[in-house]
């Protein structure tokens, strides 16, 4: 239906969804089975045949609209990761949203994977519906239509402003059917709008003519549904008037059209032929309902449907711009529907090969894609949606190229709510098996329909993944002993609600008698990280903590967009062998309500912490580009990616917190003097030359940001294997950060303020999660901006000479405009920082839902003076709120190697 007879944006009741994490899984090859299958009663069957190439992949279908708020926002490790290749944004000085500019966001978006960077050009209207709802006329009386001087202006500013202007591609009309052309009266209203068509089209190619740029792609029509007339009236047109779009446009969104975009495909494709056309490239510009948005096992079945198509599609914008449509987490991070997308766009540069699912064009159903990387010899399925156990049925594993034995890997993403940090997928199979007539049984027991798998299968690799095991226990919020509080059930089948883990979570937690108990069983005395799937209504809150009914600690949650935009909290424990009782309460004294504590519980994981947080990312899973390669011809390094000269290795690393890391290549040298150059979001990390054929670990000690990392491996002289790529952070990372001589962390208050800067209070009463003194008050910066005298200056710290930086601020942003239509307008704020005889730098500080609730955002800096001090500020517009400013070493000491036996 038209997009202005329904909600564009929908705030839910407190509710809750969750995810039943994957205990086991079963292995058969033939008749022989490695253990039962116990998640579920039925198994439904999805079959790969790796022998029925279905062409080139196409990686579209994890474009986002209105994805990319500014430039930064996200940032660019977490595009990158995401691989989007298309976005819809608005145009320049467009006045429907405060950001999302096309100009703002071209460098970032083409610096990463993007082709097709469009341009919703109607967005130059500030309401919605455009015009308030009815089509421009000529309301000057000058002859021209009113809309086309606002066409021409956006042509003339991109065509000349634009470092990209031959990639832009032009939608003169955004649902047109709905408000300016109702299709329920198409027959009186085809001659008009074929008219507008043209005359846009001819405003748009004449501008840049103008300035010598050959075509200017367009893209239409923007259809809210599939129009099987209109869109056959357009294309008959388009062909006698030589102004076809060079895009077809339409949109994909409510929960049937998982049953019906293929019908309307096929229709689409059958009007090409009956007209005598050739194949014009397809974008389903929105699609999908708030409830896909961030759950991994919903997204697969739309990207499996496009990409079955090889069209391009972008998630529609429910909520606000620059967080890939509610896909990526905070400044950095990324949840479970950014694994989604990184997994999908790992694809690129492969083969699709057909997948039978259960049910073809069924909504809510086990659906999957899969691929074939022939120079790699790698075999991909990505699949999710249903809620048995998955027998995979893989036939066509061609043993010219992986043998009679191969290695099979499954990692799990989980739903982990909008704002959710999730780190690396775990392990949940790995197994070497051998493969009969090319044929291989696997299966998954599974009954979460919110989590997606990812299946490799390579030959046999020197270094196989084990399956991992830091996560002690995984408890739903309903299933703990629940007071004061209620259990609420979030219906997957509502289009306006987020999920939550396993459909159901616990809400109206606003006594101080309110709880949620249960047991933990910690193998080992040690520590542990307790992850808290939580939802906060727009202000931070605390709970209190109680480890067998001794208050432990208390629990800081940052603000969220509303209850059910989940997110995920950390809190370090410390756990003796044995069972243990926890217990989350709305009061740390069972009399005295805390601060915020209205906050919907979803889900409980204790993680085991005693080794530290790890994580190994093999060169399997690694993105080669450059004529790297895998190679498996010697056992020892066999599944290593052989890297020379320009060839790379890229790995998207995620970190839980923002600090010291150790990052390992583990690696082989075939011939004596090589060294590996390793580069950590763009910047180089400089690593020893080893001396000798052998096998090597070299490790560098880098500051990192939490979330996000890209991580690249090259060999410029050639002869090295690299097997993997490491990090972890334990205790002598934590020591590393504790070192004044590495890292210096001050209050912002405590830097010397000029202008209108000033010291702001939040008592204990706002909840805020900020860095409080003994009596419970944050003391945060605030009026930092809006003029070049109104700012910060931290001093140098002795030691801390010219080289390599991050400086991290502790911000909070909840700068919105006025709400002139259904989104969010949430406005990104920035800080310059000046360094004295030095350059200057930007960061971008997305919203953050409250001024009392503080993220981190790290900023890397490249100081050229011994002394020079630093100044922050932002001369032409207001800076974020500052709780604290953190320099650290980008490097602590110098990087090491060690042989391997």
């Amino acid at each position: 239906m038209p997009r202005d007879s329904r909600p564009k944006h929908h705030r839910p009741r407190p509710a809750a969804a969750a995810t039943a994490l994957v205990s086991a899984l079963a292995l058969t090859i033939g008749a022989v089975t490695a253990q039962p299958s116990t998640a579920a009663a039925t198994t439904e069957t999805l079959a790969v045949d790796f022998s029925q190439t279905t062409g080139d992949f196409r990686g579209g279908a994890s474009g986002t609209l209105y994805g990319l708020g500014d430039d930064g926002v996200p940032s660019q490790p977490v595009l990158n990761g995401a691989h989007v290749t298309n976005t819809s944004q608005k145009p320049p000085d467009g006045a429907q949203h405060p950001n999302g500019d096309v100009l703002d966001v071209e460098k970032s978006f083409f610096a990463g994977a993007g082709k097709d960077l469009l341009v919703y050009v109607p967005d130059m209207y500030p309401d919605w519906p455009y015009n308030k709802g009815k089509r421009p006329g000529d309301d000057n009386n000058d002859g021209v239509w009113d809309y086309l001087p606002i066409i021409r202006q956006v042509a003339e500013t991109i065509a000349t402003t634009s470092a990209h202007p031959k990639d832009i591609v032009f939608v003169p009309f955004n649902e047109p059917e709905g408000p300016w052309y109702p299709v329920g009266d198409w027959a009186n209203q085809k001659d008009l709008f074929l008219a507008d068509w043209s005359a846009a089209y001819d405003a748009i190619q004449a501008v840049y003519a103008e300035h010598g740029l050959g075509h200017a792609k367009i893209g239409g029509p923007g259809w809210y549904a599939w129009h099987q007339q209109p869109s056959a009236d357009l294309l008959a047109y388009g062909k006698a008037h030589n102004q076809l779009p060079d895009l077809f446009i339409w949109h994909e969104l409510g929960t049937q059209n998982l049953a019906t975009f293929r019908g309307n495909y096929t229709q689409y494709e059958a009007l090409l032929t009956s007209l005598g056309l050739p194949r014009i490239p397809v974008n389903i510009t929105e699609f999908g309902m708030l409830r896909d948005m961030g759950t991994p096992g919903q997204l697969v079945q739309w990207m499996s449907m496009f990409e079955d198509a090889k069209v391009d599609a972008e998630t529609a914008y429910w909520n606000y711009s620059g967080n890939l449509s509610d896909n990526s987490s905070r400044n950095n991070g990324g949840n479970g529907g950014w694994w989604m997308f990184k997994w999908y766009g790992d694809l690129a540069g492969t083969k699709t090969v057909k997948v039978t699912p259960p049910r073809l064009n069924a909504v809510d159903t086990l659906q999957g894609m899969a691929a074939v990387d022939t120079v790699n010899k790698k075999a991909t399925v990505l699949f999710g949606g249903g809620s048995q156990d998955v027998n995979l049925s893989l036939t066509g594993l061609d043993p010219r190229r992986f043998g009679n034995t191969v290695d099979v890997t499954v990692r799990a993403d989980r739903l982990n709510g909008a704002e959710g940090a999730s780190l690396q997928p775990p392990v949940v199979l790995s197994e070497r098996v051998a493969v009969s007539n090319g044929q291989l049984q696997l299966t998954v027991p599974n009954s979460d329909r919110y989590s997606a798998y990812q299946v490799q299968i390579t030959p046999a690799i020197a270094a196989r993944q084990p399956v991992s095991t830091d996560l002690v226990s995984s408890v739903e919020a309903e299933n703990t002993t629940v007071s004061n509080a209620t259990v609420y059930y979030e219906d997957p089948t509502r289009e306006w609600s987020f999920m939550a883990s396993n459909s159901r979570d616990v809400g109206s937690f606003n006594q101080a008698a309110s709880s949620a108990t249960w047991s933990v069983t910690a193998p080992h005395s040690g520590s542990y990280r307790l992850s808290i799937l939580a939802g906060t209504n727009g202000v931070p809150g605390k709970h209190a903590l109680f480890v067998d009914g001794v208050f432990a600690k208390m629990i800081d949650y940052s603000a969220g967009l509303h209850w059910t935009y989940r997110g995920t909290t950390d809190v370090p424990l410390t756990l003796s062998a044995g069972t243990h009782t926890l217990s989350v309460r709305g009061s740390k004294d069972g009399t005295t309500r805390l601060p915020g504590l209205d906050i919907v519980l979803d889900r409980f994981d204790l993680y085991d912490n005693g080794a530290g947080e790890n994580a190994v990312y093999p060169a399997v899973d690694a993105r080669l580009a450059g004529g790297a390669k895998l190679a498996y011809s010697q056992a020892g390094t066999s599944g290593y990616a052989a890297l020379s000269g320009p060839g790379t290795a890229t790995v998207f690393a995620a970190t839980a917190a923002t600090g010291y890391y150790d990052i390992t290549t583990h690696f082989a040298t075939t011939k004596a003097h090589r060294r590996l150059k390793l580069t950590v979001n763009g910047r180089p990390v400089v690593l020893p030359e080893v001396d000798a054929v052998g096998s090597w670990a070299a490790t560098a000690r880098v500051y990192l940001p939490q979330g996000i990392n890209e991580l690249t491996v090259s060999a410029p002289a050639g002869d090295v294997l690299l097997g993997d790529v490491a990090t972890s952070r334990g205790a002598a990372q934590l020591a590393a950060e504790a070192d004044p001589a590495n890292v210096r962390r001050v209050e912002a208050e405590s830097l010397t303020l000029a202008g209108t800067a000033a010291v702001e209070s939040l008592p204990a009463a706002t909840g805020s999660n900020g860095s409080a003194d003994v009596a419970g008050v944050v003391h945060d910066v605030i009026d930092v901006g809006k003029g070049s005298g109104n700012t910060i200056t931290m001093a140098r710290p002795q030691g801390f000479g010219a080289g390599q930086y991050q400086l991290v601020f502790s911000a909070a942003n909840a700068d919105k405009s006025d709400p002139i239509n259904y989104n969010p307008q949430v406005i990104s704020r920035f800080l310059d920082v000046s360094e004295a005889g030095g350059s200057t730098v930007r960061g971008a500080f997305r919203h953050n839902y409250s001024w009392n609730s503080f993220w981190d955002k790290t900023i890397p800096l490249t100081l050229v003076t011994g002394t020079g001090a630093l100044t922050i500020g932002n001369p032409t517009g207001p800076a974020p709120h500052l709780d604290t400013v953190t320099l650290a070493k980008f490097a602590a000491g110098r990087a090491t190697i060690s042989a391997v036996r």
